[in-house]
């Protein structure tokens, strides 16, 4: 079993939510991503997602473009990132971490060869935006034999066919994208959430976790009403924007808590 399906399995179990945040690997430099990562765990992180700097990141909107363009402009790359892992490793075995970022980083790596780090640095799921579920079906067979999910993107957009290709390789949870468009862009409609999950659950049988537009405590709580998990990733970069870089790293473990704080309740 993953560390990311015993990591769900276990909070389900507690009738309890996946609190998932995300941050873009090496911002707003690279000496705060490991801080960075310990404080989303401490303020009760159940999985981190960890973005992969890149230059043309089309689900991204606006301000997790800027966290990729600050991180580029620090030389950070798909090797790099392999490197905090382990780093936050050295004191963090338990805590899952899923690589979020688009094929061409992997694809110049090679896929084995990524496949192959990503695994000794204790990655644990890998969701590459731009793999179509059509065409991903070796790669994710090679991610599981090195324990290791492969986690996939569905919108609302999505067609039943479209979801059946993804439920028969999908492992770990899959991502619901609640908003047409960008990360970080609109308005959550949670009636359209709520009719759409179980939509998703006819065809896949991974828990479900949701993001795009999760902003605070109360919004997450809402959207976990009807999801497995929320993905919170833009609202956490404005956090790191707008905070000076002595305060940020606190800073995010207070936004965090309060959103875990409001899960629970």
């Amino acid at each position: 079993m993953s560390k990311i399906k015993s990591t769900l399995a276990a909070l389900a179990a507690h009738n309890r939510k996946a609190l998932i945040p995300f941050i873009t690997a090496g911002d707003p430099a690279p000496a705060m991503t490991v801080p960075l990562m310990h404080a989303l765990v401490e303020g009760g992180a159940d999985i981190i997602e960890l973005g992969v700097p890149f230059s043309d990141p089309m689900a991204d909107g606006p301000v997790i473009q800027r966290a990729s363009e600050r991180a580029l402009q620090f030389g950070v790359g798909l090797r790099d990132v392999l490197q905090f892992v382990r780093e936050f490793r050295v004191n963090n075995q338990k805590t899952p971490v899923v690589l979020m970022g688009y094929a061409n980083p992997v694809e110049r790596m090679g896929q084995q060869a990524f496949i192959r780090q990503a695994a000794e640095a204790g990655v644990d799921g890998v969701l590459v935006v731009d793999y179509p579920p059509e065409e991903c079906e070796e790669f994710a067979s090679e991610m599981q034999q090195h324990d290791m999910d492969t986690i996939f993107l569905l919108a609302p957009t999505s067609t039943d066919e479209r979801m059946a290709q993804v439920g028969k390789i999908a492992s770990g949870y899959v991502y619901y994208v609640s908003l047409k468009g960008v990360t970080g862009s609109g308005n959550l409609d949670l009636a359209a959430v709520a009719d759409m999950i179980p939509r998703i659950r006819k065809h896949v049988n991974v828990p479900v976790g949701v993001g795009f537009g999760i902003r605070d405590g109360a919004t997450a709580r809402a959207v976990s009403s009807v999801a497995d998990g929320v993905v919170i990733g833009s609202r956490i970069i404005q956090e790191l924007e707008n905070t000076p870089s002595e305060q940020a790293v606190a800073a995010v473990k207070s936004f965090i808590s309060g959103v875990r704080q409001a899960l629970d309740e």
